[in-house]
């Protein structure tokens, strides 16, 4: 217990097992490992007082052991706070990529809720301090934030590996929809990718109820995903095992879709989202709208309405949404540009463009748009990496 402290924690899930870790970045001088700036070290505790050597995986690239949960205290004693009052949100994600030896890290970033319950992207231009809303201890979380549009083109193991653990996290919490036989197809490979082979002595009968993979899990369904390892996935290595989930995953109509409540301009509910292919719009479990990046012409969004202009059918259309909160209808809008930089910019632009974060103002209409977003779009992270 550090009373004198702003101490940030991120939820980091970057291994293979269920051996996690603990993480503290703090201000030991005398430590010398992992520092960026003075002051800030890492040091390494396991929460289950197991060492490497009991994991049933082997080493990993990171950290020399696989664990499926690692959490990473940022602690900074008061004494040290002006020198991070000024920190910007790319230091921290920089930070943590850098000692993962994550080097496709521009499909990442970090998440927070604040006390009114929205959700917020850590702006990696703005001050860490200035977007906190409240008092410390914060809680922040590793995620994917753009989800790249060809697994193919992934080159670095981890980062296919984070990948495979945010799908499997969209899959537990209902995001990514599918038919029966393709749930039942990405369920085989999660257990694959965790278990390996199927063997009879280790495996009992109902040893798929075991697995949480999904919100509702049939008995139908489980003896299909039994089915499907027994006989299909055999000999498949976990790496292999996972890439074949995210070739099957991308391949569907809510991959990468992070879904926003709104209404539409008769009332009914719907679910927006942004993807690689562009502007989604989905009522229950139907996609009623996709406008492609080079069809969308602009997003504005005024209070708690939340606008997309574009070409549908060589036809110009304005749809309109309606957000619970006005916070809600600006981090909407943030979402959709920032997918709209990176996907639809990132095909147009040479790589050796810089992008940042700038406000514009129409000066007719008063509206915000963005003119430019903070950071590499995809095309130009595939030609670095």
């Amino acid at each position: 217990m550090i009373p004198s402290a702003f101490i940030l924690r991120l939820n980091l899930h970057c291994m293979r097992t269920s051996i996690p870790f603990i993480l503290y970045l703090q201000p030991d001088i005398s430590a010398g490992f992992g520092s960026v700036i003075p002051g800030l070290c890492f040091k390494k505790f396991n929460l289950l007082g197991l060492d490497s050597s009991e994991s049933s995986r082997g080493p990993s690239a990171v950290s020399g052991v696989f664990c499926s949960a690692v959490v990473v205290f940022i602690v900074i004693h008061t004494e040290d706070a002006g020198m991070w009052r000024e920190t910007k949100g790319q230091f921290l994600i920089d930070h943590i990529c850098n000692y993962y030896s994550l080097l496709e890290k521009d499909y990442f970033g970090i998440r927070y809720v604040d006390p009114e319950k929205q959700r917020h992207w850590l702006e990696p231009n703005k001050s860490i301090s200035k977007q906190m809303k409240s008092h410390p201890p914060y809680t922040m979380c590793f995620r994917v934030k753009f989800y790249p549009h060809e697994p193919l083109k992934i080159k670095e193991e981890l980062t296919r590996y984070l990948l495979y653990l945010q799908i499997k996290r969209d899959i537990f919490h209902g995001r990514l929809l599918c038919s029966f036989s393709d749930a039942a197809c990405l369920g085989a490979c999660i257990v694959q990718a965790e278990l390996g082979d199927y063997d009879p002595d280790e495996h009992p009968e109902n040893y798929i109820s075991e697995f949480e993979i999904f919100p509702k899990q049939s008995q139908k369904l489980e003896r299909k995903i039994v089915e499907i390892h027994k006989n299909e996935l055999r000999g498949q290595s976990p790496p292999v095992a996972e890439f074949n989930l995210l070739l099957k995953a991308h391949t569907l109509e809510t991959y990468g879709v992070d879904p926003h409540p709104c209404k539409d301009s008769t009332g009914t509910t719907t679910f927006l989202g942004f993807t690689a292919a562009g502007f989604v719009v989905f009522q229950g479990n139907k996609r009623i709208h996709l406008i492609k990046w080079p069809d969308v012409c602009k997003l504005k969004f005024e209070g708690k309405t939340f606008y997309v202009i574009g070409t549908q059918k060589e036809k110009k259309a304005m749809l309109a949404f309606h957000t619970s909160t006005p916070a809600a209808c600006k981090h909407l809008w943030k979402c959709g540009v920032e997918n709209q930089a990176f996907y639809k910019e990132g095909k147009n632009s040479s790589p050796s463009r810089s992008f940042s974060w700038t406000n514009i103002y129409d000066k007719l209409t008063g509206e915000k748009t963005l003119k430019f977003y903070y950071g590499h779009m995809e095309a130009q992270s595939e030609i670095e990496t």
